[in-house]
């Protein structure tokens, strides 16, 4: 009978592949699954087509012994002219079925359509890995298992008895979980190789659907989505530990234009300057805290001084009281130049200070009016070329209690101190602005619109009082379309991924800007929710 139904069925499973033929008077397909790779459901396989290219792959099928003579060693579903399935009577249909362990009632059609059932899941176990074994077993307990599915399908031996042999230096033996790919295996996966997979799952299920139709179609889905997912996270995984070290190269912006890069100060800073050119280095940097940030060894600012040899630096929230400033004033060697204001009005808030190698022609603090100076933001150094501004700029606050103070007096009396004092020399200032002034400055600025620092209203203020001046930003200027963070909150851990804000700045008056070589950003630099920046300045 079954000579009469015309319907093979041999089962070979090897350690290196299962293979899968479809044929048809005009038509072939060869399903070539990886065992090494495909061990359960969550782990990344390859499949293989063989409509366009059938004579190279089934003497690739050869050499790795896959053909229906050797019966011992490999293996093959067979199933030749279906439209005979058809043509067969009620009785032999139920016979059939009933051989395979399938339920054998219902009309001539429901019969042939459960034997086409039967070897479209067939197809779909070696398309999802469910049928894939990682140890060698018989052929005839691979039959046994295809006539009766009631019964184990398979028997694992312990992993160290597999037999990987070449398949595995060919293609990574990858695990994907739930959670993503595991650090150690992505390692040594390769991009050339998830490629292949992508281009082979599609093959795969052009030609599962011209064959057998709606059914197959799900296995393809299947098959495509293990696939692809296995590309996502091997590329995520990959991505992160190229970025663990360095969070600031992820691009994050919540509504990115064309043209957008992210910085990354070791590929966009230019050359240093000769020793020969004169110039000015000069830093800034929010602390939040210097008593804290001293604590940490190798953070003080002494350490930091020898890595980047800067002439000045610009500290904002030093949080200190008068009565502490000595003690720092001692530990600064190379710096004997330090001026330091502290807030009288609330003890260990705001405070600002200057640390200069450059011995200064003049200092004064605050900004000379009593409602504004009793908080210690700002500093003023004059130098030989240009007046030098510390400032930390009010916060609007929790619920933008500030906001008036700030819009209406104090950015409007920063702004005219700058203009006088540049009536004669250039004026740079520098610190926590506490503004992003545009959207390109921070992460999210469709979900900041009211939050302090990117309302509608510090934004007029800040071009207002400031760029409209005559003041220019100069990061912007050499940076015109890069997404560079200074500040990252705490709260919601933005510096692991980059989702910042952009508060801190250098302005410098319009007549000296074609003298700035270099306005950048030492994200690297950490033990602060905000990062050091800095201003080369041709002299």
């Amino acid at each position: 009978m079954l000579q009469s139904l015309k319907f093979g069925l041999y089962n070979f499973i090897t350690s290196n592949s299962v293979g899968v033929i479809l044929r048809k008077p005009k038509f072939q397909l060869l399903v070539s699954v990886n065992l090494t790779i495909m061990g359960s459901k969550k782990r990344p396989f390859s499949t293989s087509s063989a409509t366009a290219k059938s004579n190279e792959q089934m003497s690739v099928a050869a050499e790795k012994g896959v053909s229906k003579e050797n019966g011992g060693k490999s293996g093959e579903f067979l199933v030749e002219d279906m439209e005979t399935v058809e043509k067969m009577t009620v009785p032999q249909l139920r016979v059939k079925l009933r051989s395979l362990g399938i339920p054998s009632r219902g009309t001539k059609q429901e019969l042939v359509a459960s034997l086409k059932t039967f070897l479209d899941s067939k197809l779909a176990d070696a398309g999802n890995g469910s049928a894939a074994q990682e140890d060698k077993i018989s052929s005839e307990e691979s039959l046994e298992v295809a006539n009766n599915p009631s019964k184990k399908k398979s028997r694992k031996v312990p992993s160290k008895n597999r037999d990987q042999g070449d398949v595995a230096s060919e293609v990574p033996t990858t695990r994907l979980t739930k959670k993503g790919v595991t650090e150690g295996q992505t390692k040594d996966t390769s991009f050339d190789i998830i490629v292949k997979q992508a281009e082979i799952t599609q093959e795969m299920s052009i030609e599962s659907k011209d064959i057998t139709g709606k059914k197959n179609v799900r296995a393809k889905r299947k098959v495509s989505s293990v696939t692809a997912s296995a590309h996502i996270g091997v590329s995520e995984a990959v991505d992160l530990s190229v970025n663990q070290d360095e969070p600031w190269t992820i691009f994050a912006h919540k509504k990115p234009k064309d043209g957008w890069i992210v910085y990354n100060p070791k590929t966009m800073r230019p050359p240093p300057l000769s020793k020969d050119t004169k110039h000015v280095k000069l830093l800034s940097w929010n602390v939040n805290g210097l008593r804290a940030l001293l604590k940490l060894k190798n953070l003080c600012i002494q350490q930091l001084a020898d890595r980047e040899d800067f002439d000045v630096i610009c500290l904002q929230e030093t949080k200190l009281q008068e009565k502490d400033v000595e003690a720092i004033k001692e530990s600064l060697h190379d710096y004997k130049n330090s001026f330091w204001t502290c807030s009288v009005s609330k003890l260990g808030y705001s405070g600002t200070a200057i640390i200069s190698r450059i011995k200064p022609v003049s200092i004064k603090y605050g900004l000379g009016i009593p409602d504004h100076d009793t908080e210690g933001r700002l500093v003023t150094v004059e130098f030989d070329n240009f007046y030098l501004l510390c400032g930390y700029v009010p916060n609007s606050g929790d619920g933008l209690r500030r906001l008036t103070y700030r819009i209406t007096e104090w950015d409007p009396s920063l702004g005219s101190y700058m203009k006088e004092l540049e009536n004669s020399k250039p004026v740079v200032l520098t610190g926590d602005l506490n503004c992003a002034h545009e959207e390109i400055d921070i992460y999210n600025p469709a979900g900041n619109k009211r939050s302090a620092g990117f309302t509608e209203e510090e934004r007029h203020s800040f071009e207002m009082n400031f760029l409209n001046k005559g003041f220019v930003d100069t990061f912007r200027k050499q940076h015109p379309g890069v997404v560079g963070y200074t500040y990252w909150g705490y709260r919601h851990g933005g510096r692991k991924t980059n989702r910042g804000w952009r508060l801190d700045y250098f302005l410098v008056s319009e007549c000296i800007a074609d003298k700035v070589h270099d306005s950048y950003i030492l994200p690297d630099v950490d033990g602060s929710d905000h990062s050091p920046i800095g201003l080369v300045l041709k002299l």
